[in-house]
């Protein structure tokens, strides 16, 4: 079953807030977003800002121990305003270049969604009418965490949450440990493109129209945020400091290919040691992320 849900308030938590929809598993769900200070896709404020989110949408039949599977299927910006920052955040240089960065000021940009081009527009600078190719993707998204937490939308966790991983794009699969009965599920905060890390810690922020399906696996357990796309499956770690998100992405993934791919622990870490790729997702909020991965022709190979 299809739902068209409009969403009249936003959470900058996620936990297990009263569910605004029951949908069941299988069920595909169309709503909007705004974008994370806040502002609707009028560019009118609808709510405090801080990533906030539409949801919880509850799936009957999820339960803790349980996985849930999002499957993105459309992210459209739905307006032609978008903003960043203008300056990298000092963490991701040197210290001593910190002095060197220029004043942040807000970055403004025209959002063509029939183009597919965002084009920026302020502030003035030797890159002009600089272009880039639309990559919609929901900066943050997941489910309520362990333990009947209430957790800020500016972090991450097994969740899910604020990861910034210019991966989840349309057509990605996205899977979600279930902590709470009904899963929770939760999303905002739109960018219609990011680079890598989101090292000014914003990408081109934005409201969004959204559809997602919800399936929940039941029995199936997992401990971090599982990806798949028509070329990888990936992992995500989120934690302070990088190593530790390397290291929460880089175990899953062992159990990954141990549960799913029928493989033991040797061949698991033979694979890796030379298949893996990473990439990063964050290095600018509270926990970042990092992603691993591995192409589906090596999987291939073993299927």
């Amino acid at each position: 079953m299809h739902h068209t849900f409009r969403p009249t308030h936003y959470h900058t938590t996620m936990g297990p807030h009263d569910a605004v929809l029951t949908v069941q598993s299988g069920d595909s769900v169309s709503t909007t977003t705004i974008d994370a200070r806040g502002f609707d896709h009028r560019r009118v404020s609808v709510s405090p800002r801080g990533n906030p989110q539409t949801g919880p949408f509850y799936v009957e039949g999820a339960e803790p121990g349980d996985t849930l599977r999002v499957t993105l299927d459309e992210l459209r910006p739905n307006r032609t305003y978008g903003f960043c920052q203008s300056s990298l955040a000092a963490n991701v240089v040197d210290p001593d270049y910190v002095p060197e960065l220029p004043p942040p000021v807000l970055a403004e940009w025209d959002v063509d969604v029939e183009a597919g081009t965002a084009t920026l527009v302020r502030p003035e600078s030797k890159l002009g009418n600089f272009v880039l190719p639309l990559a919609p993707m929901p900066g943050c998204f997941g489910v309520a965490p362990k333990n009947g937490q209430f957790l800020d939308c500016a972090g991450s966790a097994e969740h899910g949450g604020n990861m910034d991983y210019r991966g989840f794009i349309a057509g990605t699969t996205v899977d979600f440990p279930v902590f709470q009965p009904g899963g929770c599920f939760f999303i905002g905060d739109g960018h219609a493109v990011q680079g890598d890390g989101e090292i000014c810690g914003a990408g081109i922020e934005i409201s969004m129209d959204v559809r997602f399906t919800l399936t929940v696996i039941k029995g199936k357990t997992i401990g971090w945020p599982r990806g798949e796309n028509n070329e990888w499956i990936f992992t995500c770690g989120n934690a302070r400091p990088l190593d530790q998100a390397l290291q929460h992405a880089t175990t899953e993934m062992l159990r990954w290919l141990q549960q799913d791919y029928n493989l033991d622990a040797l061949s698991a870490n033979l694979l890796l040691t030379q298949g893996v790729r990473y990439e990063v997702g964050n290095v600018f909020d509270p926990q970042y992320t990092m992603i691993c991965k591995v192409n589906k022709e090596l999987l291939r190979q073993i299927s």
